[in-house]
């Protein structure tokens, strides 16, 4: 086992882990938060859409976090999971929607106690932990930061705007960093990803993510009925290239669909990778293609702007589309840096090498297509 996982957890990756959990329960607290004060401002829509929002995201998780407890039931490690296990309450927390914290706070126990015989286990039980927080990023977090941030631009509280979408996209990008420190846990410990990896590989991912977002913002700010055609058009497109990848990850077939689903989401938002092959020219058609999109969706609100110059005198867009599109190039700039100079390099035969009875499995498509 500790030929096969040297990645040991220090105190600062536990740490990091208990973050997340703290912010994931803060999360919740600011969505009831958000829920009442649409109620107290009789703002009945926005209490429906952002309620829509909860659930839905909520289902999401608790679905893929029960089919990935059903296919392993018996091979269940952490106390908390097995206590839970024998009195039959897996099943039931996941229908009352306490999936989620079932695995947090068995894995965030468990990682305070990894030693060399167990750190194998943990890498598996913070991966499927790190996997469901990032879908709930990108079904959650990410509608409801474009629907606060049109909202707040309807109000021309632009102060206001800029600062939440920034603590906001901090947040999520943190989700994005800790995934792929996550998955970099399969590889040899010489091979692991740095904070100074983990630092750059947040920063291009923030700038990336900050144009996109607004875009969106600044779209459903003023063609509010639009954004649902425009989401689902684009998302079954994006769910049919998923398909076209054979993605492979659930172990039903007919549920892999409803992964494809979840990856055509964070694809509305932002690139992640999830099969091996071409990945570079696969990244820059994706970049290439979300880049006219967003300036489709500029284009839109610039028009309506000058339509009713006299109802939005606080956004420019002379200013405001050249600089969220600056940012997308220097965005880019950044990620090719990243994969120049930041990026742990990735020996794909070494990873696939058979392995010995009884170890964990190194092969997973998820690791190769963090790779180029």
């Amino acid at each position: 086992m500790e030929e096969s996982f040297p990645f040991h957890y220090s105190l600062l990756e536990y740490l990091f882990t208990l973050v997340g959990l703290l912010l994931f329960l803060l999360d919740i607290a600011l969505d009831i938060w958000t829920v009442v004060s649409f109620y107290q401002d009789g703002a009945y829509v926005y209490m429906a859409v952002m309620i829509f929002l909860l659930l839905g995201s909520s289902v999401l998780l608790q679905v893929f976090s029960w089919l990935w407890y059903s296919d392993s039931l018996e091979k269940i490690e952490t106390k908390v999971e097995k206590f839970a296990y024998r009195r039959l309450l897996i099943k039931p927390f996941h229908f009352l929607q306490l999936g989620i914290y079932l695995r947090s706070i068995s894995t965030t126990h468990f990682l305070q106690y990894t030693n060399s015989f167990t750190e194998g286990v943990a890498v598996y039980l913070n991966h499927d932990l790190q996997m469901l927080r990032l879908f709930e990023t990108f079904s959650e977090s990410a509608p409801q930061l474009t629907l606060m941030m049109s909202i707040i631009l309807q109000r021309e509280e632009l102060d206001s705007s800029i600062s939440y979408m920034l603590t906001v996209a901090c947040l999520w990008m943190y989700c994005v960093a800790m995934y792929h420190r996550c998955m970099r846990a399969f590889l040899p410990k010489k091979r692991k990803m740095s904070w100074i990896s983990t630092g750059v590989f947040f920063l291009w991912n923030l700038l990336l993510i900050i144009p996109r977002v607004t875009a969106l913002a600044l779209f459903c700010s003023v063609l509010p009925c639009y954004i649902i055609a425009h989401f689902l058009s684009l998302w079954m497109l994006l769910v049919l290239v998923a398909w076209s990848q054979k993605t492979n990850y659930m172990e039903h077939s007919g549920w892999e669909w409803l992964y494809r689903a979840a990856i055509g989401l964070i694809w509305y938002f932002c690139w992640f990778n999830v099969s091996t092959g071409s990945i570079k020219l696969k990244s820059i058609l994706y970049y290439s293609f979300m880049a006219l999109d967003t300036m489709m969706l500029l284009g839109f609100w610039c028009w309506k702007v000058f339509e009713y110059a006299d109802c939005w005198s606080s956004l420019n867009p002379h200013i405001v589309i050249p600089t969220l599109l600056g940012l997308y190039v220097i965005g880019i700039l950044v990620k090719t840096i990243y994969y120049r100079w930041f990026h742990p390099n990735c020996d794909e035969k070494k990873i696939a090498e058979p392995i010995e009875e009884g170890q964990f499995p190194l092969f997973d498509p998820f690791l190769l297509a963090t790779c180029f």
